[in-house]
């Protein structure tokens, strides 16, 4: 079984109301409980976080290291723009 160490939070008014009414529903057996559920997505939360901006780094060095030519950059700014154009008018903008 898992160490438990006891902490003491201060939540404002309106989110305190919100753990109430949920241990009060029935959906979670004590506040605690709700606040584990709360930090375990917001752990997976940063976890996804951490783990795009890893890849978004990587992506980035490979980008930097690439010495090719590369695209040019109007056919796909024209394909862009028209793209966006075509969403606005579907939009009614």
């Amino acid at each position: 079984m898992p160490t438990i160490e006891k902490l003491s939070i201060a939540l404002p008014a309106e989110m305190a109301t919100v753990v109430r009414q949920a241990v009060d529903a029935g959906e979670y057996s004590s506040q605690s409980e709700v606040v584990r559920d709360a930090l375990r997505d917001w752990t997976h939360k940063r976890n996804l976080r951490a783990q795009g901006l890893s890849e978004l780094r990587r992506a980035w060095l490979e980008a930097v290291a690439d010495n090719s030519e590369g695209e040019d950059p109007g056919p796909v700014l024209d394909a862009l723009e028209k793209k966006y154009e075509e969403l606005a008018e579907a939009s009614g903008r």
